[in-house]
């Protein structure tokens, strides 16, 4: 996993992701970014979230969970290795931890807890939070390859192959309703989500089908086979729709670009040009 700037400044959805019922499901780990509200649970392998992060449902974690200070979660939190639970977090259901488990001051589980490792109860520093604070420290004067070993140490896995994380940014709002973040979007292929996508940039990527509407400052790529149930709007910027995608809605932008069988089922509301033909991605 690379990062050239502040992890959490985009919005980022990996290939694969699906909104299953009340579940956000991704073969990697989960980063969400302090303040943020997710109305589902998550499932995922690692996950961390940061200072007063909110979650609908339940998490999952195939392996560690790292919860920093007042997170609140619904449901239950369940552990495939070890576990740390930062200073006045809330948990609606269990807490069940297959390894270790660090437990901050007035944490509150409301159905119990059990950990088949050792059980610390203590204040710790929220690792979290440290971890995102030192990262961005690195790449600001420009250690790129110090910042990708802490990565690396911290998250990889030798035993799994290596899958992007899925990215939710601070103070994002993600649920049935919409997904809304005041920073890029970027969603990778093979994805089904619920909810309306709002932006400052959208990237989607091939064969992908959203049940919602894409709407951003600047541009919006779509990719190839990809399916919008919903309008495409863009305040300031440009609409790319790459070879065989449909959007089953209306289009409003600056310039259009469509690929060859691309399909818009609505009205089409472009300031600048349309063209036609082979994609800038697909030329690519």
């Amino acid at each position: 996993m690379a990062f050239s700037r502040d992890p959490l400044d985009e919005l980022v959805v990996p290939d694969g992701t699906e909104a299953q019922e009340r579940d956000l499901v991704t073969d990697g780990d989960v980063l969400v970014g302090g303040r943020a509200t997710v109305e589902f649970g998550v499932r995922g392998r690692n996950v961390l979230a940061g200072e007063s992060a909110e979650f609908g449902g339940a998490i999952e974690a195939d392996g560690d969970c790292r919860l920093d200070m007042w997170c609140d979660v619904a449901e239950n939190v369940l552990v495939g290795q070890d576990a740390y639970i930062g200073e006045r977090v809330h948990i609606g259901g269990k807490l069940k931890v297959a390894g270790d488990l660090d437990i901050g001051d007035d944490v509150e589980i409301e159905e119990g807890f059990e950990a088949n490792g050792w059980i610390v109860i203590r204040n710790p520093m929220p690792t979290i939070v440290f971890l995102f604070v030192y990262l961005k420290h690195l790449l600001l004067i420009g250690e790129e390859d110090a910042a990708q070993r802490l990565i690396s140490e911290l998250v990889d896995d030798e035993d799994e192959p290596e899958a992007e994380p899925l990215v939710i940014p601070r103070n994002a709002t993600v649920g049935d309703d919409a997904w809304r973040v005041s920073t890029p979007a970027t969603i990778g292929s093979d994805c089904r989500l619920h909810g309306n996508v709002r932006a400052e940039t959208i990237d989607i990527g091939e064969n992908c089908n959203i049940f919602g509407s894409l709407r951003a400052r600047g541009d919006i790529t779509v990719g190839e086979g990809t399916r919008i149930h919903g309008d495409l709007t863009t305040r300031d910027g440009d609409v790319t729709i790459a070879r065989d995608a449909r959007i089953l809605g209306d289009v409003s932008c600056d310039d259009l670009e469509l690929g060859p069988d691309a399909e818009i089922d609505g009205t089409i509301r472009a300031d600048g040009e349309i063209t036609m033909g082979t994609t800038e991605r697909e030329r690519e």
